[in-house]
């Protein structure tokens, strides 16, 4: 867990642990009635440890709330997703939930066997054809640096890749890097996401040599486990364990080759048209109601087979969908770039069959498959190299210095090239810049979230009348998103609404986001857990935050956001009740719920008026972001933004910005065809100086 505020949990738990810190947090309540009257947290009782920890999420003091809130989402994460050698839970039986399936499973320890064993004890054929399955599509693409010294640089040279071998690796007293390694290309990607991914795949494709550094490692299909607590160790940012620096917001980040689009949940959005008209005539860029545009769209749209069928609907979405047929708001099927028969609910750890095409199943195919491009996993990038040349008014970027560990030390390595092109994400992206020297007052700032409130409803598999849902559907299956709402979205107005869409919520995430009022009450609800459907609603934020680094983010929400949410909050409760839904509830700290079954018309408008009123600042309900943008964002006056039209930063010559950085508002839907799109023009303008330069 990374946080600025961890040494606070620290100090808590040591406090905790001590009498007279239990005391100083606990208050009164821990007092015991019998010499010597202190305890220590361990030796109070249930019954009073209960009382203290609720009344932390309740206290005056934000302190005592973020205490309560970090405790709930460490201890619960962990109970839930922590595995024993057999990759199962002890609680998953009891709260009907399976974990991956046994082919899975048997596929996982296949994987496992083949890295203890290096594939010696494969026959020659057998060998050959479950290397290729196990690595995946971008077998032969990957270099991985932590092999021997003379092994990856012949790799490089291999690819066609100019390398210079130096044996003294330490940053000197000027700033400058003396490194280990040299490697020439005509451009190098920062970034294997939706949009370093894009970049890389187009440049490769049209002759040019392309060298991506991705800071996440790579996992393939076949070593893909799906399991919640382990996948989000190492595909996420932070293992997961992100969230704003109040922790106010729980943010989720991919981190590891196909960034995002390996992590996400299939949504394939285009731009909408309300937004188009708002960057292209209020912001005055031109480039999104242009024609190379519109052809961008259409362009990642077929290269990632997007579609909008479904064979079977998913739990969660046949519940938004009948809620809102019930009661006639609109409902939408979200396009999303898998075939019709992905009926996944594991997609947020990763694509165990490939069907989702994310980066890794398309761009990077591309790149792999050009030969002109390699891929080099758990390599970070620590600065971006610039100088001004005679003549010059902004200086021009000649490469990227990044590091990887090396048999137990850092190793840094210098990548020289023609063109540099970052896309490590809104929240990564801003820092590389500030290290690299560039001064622009607007990197790191306009950060947007997409915050994101939900509720809950419970539909039992046995029912007195009827069974609905079919019973043998549960929350985690199926397509995530299939079904979306924008009856509170305002497309037709201004477009900062609310947009309702259903999230994908396993065991760990699931009691991190349920209310906490006492062990027996989430037990109860956990026992749930598989026939528990959740909604949310996505606010297109005004408000905004900073990236002080990728991991320290200051952000604050706006009163109009707020309300927003609460409309989209007030429809999802009604949404929930008119799927039939025989329990309601929102995430709010209090934790009370609705039996919809027994409870008058009165009863039910006044439950749903009042939940949907309370508010969603102070820690009160947990919000939560997939989406980050805008930190670095596009624009036509350098006062104002970070990068012009064509994705190239005001500052330095030759550096293009290829991710949701560059994003001039908050979007308001799935942002994964946008920035793909963005990414594809920013490409043809990299393929322009590319051009040029090799005409000199």
């Amino acid at each position: 867990m990374e946080h600025p505020k961890k040494w606070m949990i620290r100090l808590a738990l040591f406090l905790l642990s001590t009498w007279i810190g239990t005391f100083i947090l606990c208050g009164r309540a821990s007092l015991s009635s019998k010499v010597p009257y202190f305890q220590r947290f361990s030796q109070v009782s249930r019954q009073k440890r209960e009382e203290i920890v609720i009344s932390w999420s309740l206290s005056f003091f934000y302190k005592l709330r973020m205490l309560f809130r970090t405790m709930k989402l460490l201890v619960l994460y962990v109970f839930f997703t922590q595995v024993d050698e057999k990759d199962d839970n002890l609680s998953w039986k009891a709260i009907g939930y399976t974990g991956p399936d046994l082919k899975c499973k048997a596929q996982t320890q296949q994987s496992k066997t083949l890295k203890q064993t290096g594939f010696r004890e494969w026959d020659d054929q057998k060998q050959e054809e479950t290397l290729e399955d196990f690595c995946g599509p971008l077998y032969g693409g990957l270099i991985n640096l932590k092999k021997p010294r003379d092994m990856a640089v012949d790799m490089l040279r291999g690819f066609g890749f100019p390398v210079v071998s130096v044996p003294s690796r330490k940053p000197n007293p000027s700033g400058s890097f003396n490194h280990s390694l040299a490697i020439k290309c005509d451009a190098v990607v920062i970034g294997s996401g939706s949009g370093g991914g894009v970049v890389a795949g187009v440049l490769a494709k049209a002759g040019y040599k392309v060298l991506v550094l991705e800071k996440g490692n790579y996992f393939a299909r076949k070593n893909i486990s799906l399991l919640e607590g382990p996948t989000m160790d190492q595909m996420y940012l932070s293992s997961g364990f992100l969230a704003t620096d109040d922790t106010s917001v729980l943010i989720l980040a991919g981190s590891t080759v196909g960034g995002g689009s390996t992590i996400n949940w299939s949504a394939s959005v285009r731009t909408p048209q309300h937004i188009i008209k708002d960057w292209s005539v209020c912001h005055e860029l031109e480039i999104f109601d242009s024609e190379l545009y519109k052809e961008a769209m259409d362009v990642v749209c077929e290269k990632m087979g997007v579609q909008s069928e479904f064979q079977d609907e998913g739990f969660q979405n046949a519940i938004l969908r009948k809620g809102c047929q019930e009661l006639g708001y609109p409902v939408n099927t979200i396009p999303r770039n898998s075939p019709p028969d992905h009926y996944c609910g594991w997609c947020c750890l990763g694509c165990k069959d490939g069907k989702k095409k994310g980066t890794s199943e398309t761009w990077l195919v591309d790149l792999v498959s050009s030969g002109n491009g390699a891929i080099l996993p758990g390599c970070e990038a620590i600065k971006v190299l610039n100088k001004r040349k005679k003549g010059r008014e902004r200086n021009i970027a000649t490469g990227v210095a990044f590091e990887y560990e090396y048999k137990g030390a850092k190793e840094i390595c210098v990548v020289e090239s023609k063109v540099t092109i970052v896309a490590c994400g809104a929240l990564s992206t801003p820092a590389l810049l500030k290290r690299s020297g560039l001064k622009n007052a607007n990197i790191g700032k306009n950060l947007h979230l997409h915050p994101v409130a939900m509720s809950w409803g419970y539909f039992p598999d046995k029912s007195p009348s009827h069974i609905w849902p079919e019973a043998e559907k549960k929350s985690y299956e199926g397509g995530i998103m299939t079904a979306m709402s924008p009856v509170v979205a305002n497309f037709d107005g201004s477009g900062y609404g609310a947009l309702i869409q259903t999230p994908s919520l396993h065991p760990g995430t699931f009691s991190v986001l349920m209310p906490w009022v006492s062990g027996t009450d989430m037990k109860n609800r956990m026992s749930k857990f598989s026939r528990t459907a959740h909604i949310f609603a996505l606010a297109r934020d005004k408000g905004s935050g900073t990236i002080l680094s990728p991991t320290s983010v200051s952000y604050q929400m706006e009163v109009a956001d707020e309300e927003n949410l609460k409309k989209g909050i007030e429809k999802v409760l009604r949404i929930l009740a008119a799927a039939g839904a025989e329990e309601i509830g929102t995430h709010h700290v209090k934790g009370k719920t609705l039996n919809v079954k027994k409870a008058s018309s009165h009863e039910f408008e006044k439950f749903v008026n009042e939940e949907s009123s309370r508010p969603l600042r102070g820690l009160s309900s947990p919000l939560c972001s997939a989406h980050q943008m805008g930190s670095c964002r596009m624009g036509v006056d350098p006062k104002k933004s970070v990068v012009n039209q064509v994705g190239e930063t005001w500052e330095v010559e030759g550096l293009f910005i290829a991710d949701t950085s560059v994003f001039p508002t908050a979007l308001g839907v799935n942002p994964m065809v946008t920035v793909q799109a963005i990414a594809y023009c920013t490409a043809q303008s990299a393929l322009e100086v590319l051009k040029r330069k090799n005409c000199r």
